[in-house]
């Protein structure tokens, strides 16, 4: 499955109405989409209104100096896994003061799978305090592309949810 551009556009455009509705604000800790998620949300005019910042975070390191991720959560669970995007949540809303945080961190190939998390693995995790902070892993089949899109459009749409939940 391949998500579309329009399909992208759609999501990201319900997303900043919602934010724009609530009054909230958004920022991203992205890593395999590599701030693709911050793409779309900007891509609309006026989204200064409600997106905050984002991060991409593609090497340990960063996540580490960026967002606060420990090395005891990557050493013990590796980058793709839910302490790290809790984490990279609780980071990106320290860094940037917004109300509500998405983080994505996944394996989206072609290489750099493995038998416990293979290719089209992602984490994703969304919140406003580390308290509410929502994690899910999602398995994506395609190329490297079809993955991202398919992570980018899944993270647009949790966040609309979360924030229609709260």
């Amino acid at each position: 499955m391949r998500a579309s551009d329009q399909e992208l556009e759609g999501a990201g455009n319900r997303l900043g109405d919602r934010l724009l509705e609530t009054g909230r604000t958004v920022a991203t800790a992205e890593s395999c989409t590599g701030g693709w998620v911050a793409k779309v949300l900007t891509d609309r005019a006026g989204s200064s209104a409600y997106v905050l910042g984002g991060l991409v975070t593609y090497s340990n390191d960063a996540k580490q100096a960026l967002l606060g991720v420990t090395g005891k959560s990557l050493d013990e669970h590796g980058a793709v896994s839910e302490p790290v995007v809790r984490e990279m949540v609780a980071g990106a809303l320290a860094a940037t003061g917004a109300s509500v945080a998405v983080a994505i961190s996944g394996v989206a190939g072609p290489g750099g799978g493995s038998a416990e998390k293979p290719v089209g693995t992602v984490w994703f995790a969304w919140g406003s305090s580390p308290a509410s902070t929502v994690a899910v892993v999602r398995h994506f089949e395609g190329d490297r592309d079809q993955v991202r899109r398919q992570a980018v459009l899944f993270a647009l749409q949790g966040v609309t949810g979360f924030l229609d939940e709260v």
